[in-house]
């Protein structure tokens, strides 16, 4: 236990979970950011901008629990600083990027501090998956091209290709996958068996962040792509024909009516 205040002036313990949004600091919600000037303590992972910080009182305790090269946290360590923050010194806001319950482990959190009856509060944040998409003009849903989306992870639990995807990949819906990028060549190969080779693919890196990074192409040459403009993680991929809305697309289709007339 981390006892540094009296009894007679600890807070009741309450968890914040607060969604910071993709990267860019300006897209936390109001609501996130008056949680965090009530702050005793913040939690904050690793693709937290380090700008949202400032909204909590001088006095708040900092804590970072995300990972790095040097250093990291198990879920099971997150949930205890949680609960001994939360009993010993009163607020804790805990801010994940993107939306605590989307890829987050937001719920777990919550089930973990509430088997304490520690009260809790969710305040949702804009995932990546939809805002950052967005932010380049490229929707989810859109006329014939799209009527529905998915959003899934490129890989499950156990670090295999998440079986998901060959299920997504027969849909006409906008495929949004988060953690993919490392296994795009398996993913893709996913999309060419079912014959969409030339489906449209959108990579955003960094998304809404001052280092983001955008390349558009199509499934059969997209790790190419990726492997040419050098793009790393953190990365989402967006596969659809909505994607063909994004300007830079323009180009590429024209190459390959170019190259349908030619045979």
């Amino acid at each position: 236990m981390i006892l540094n205040k009296t009894k007679s002036s600890v807070q009741e313990p309450r968890i914040t979970l607060v969604g910071a949004g993709p990267g860019d600091p300006d897209l936390i919600s109001l609501k996130g950011v008056k949680a965090l000037n009530t702050a005793d303590v913040v939690l904050y992972d690793a693709l937290v901008n380090g700008a949202l910080l400032n909204h909590a009182p001088e006095h708040a305790i900092r804590i970072f629990v995300g990972r790095s090269d040097d250093e990291s946290f198990s879920q099971d360590a997150v949930n205890k600083l949680m609960i001994d923050y939360a009993l010993n010194y009163g607020h804790v806001v805990r801010l994940k990027s993107g939306d605590p319950f989307v890829f987050a482990r937001g719920f777990e959190e919550v089930d973990f501090a509430e088997s304490y009856s520690i009260q809790t509060e969710i305040i949702p944040g804009i995932s990546s998956a939809t805002g950052v998409p967005g932010l380049h003009k490229i929707p989810m849903i859109y006329g014939d091209l799209s009527e529905s989306f998915w959003v899934l992870s490129g890989t499950n639990a156990k670090g295999e290709i998440s079986p998901d995807l060959k299920g997504a990949a027969k849909s006409n819906a906008t495929i949004v996958v988060l953690m993919g990028i490392e296994r795009i060549r398996e993913i893709a190969a996913i999309f060419i068996a079912e014959g969409k080779d030339r489906l449209p693919v959108a990579v955003i890196e960094n998304g809404s962040s001052k280092n983001e990074n955008i390349i558009v192409g199509v499934v059969d040459t997209i790790a190419e792509l990726i492997e040419d403009h050098k793009i790393s993680s953190p990365a989402l991929l967006v596969l659809g024909d909505v994607v063909s809305l994004h300007p830079s697309f323009a180009r590429i289709r024209d190459f390959y009516a170019v190259l349908s007339e030619e045979y």
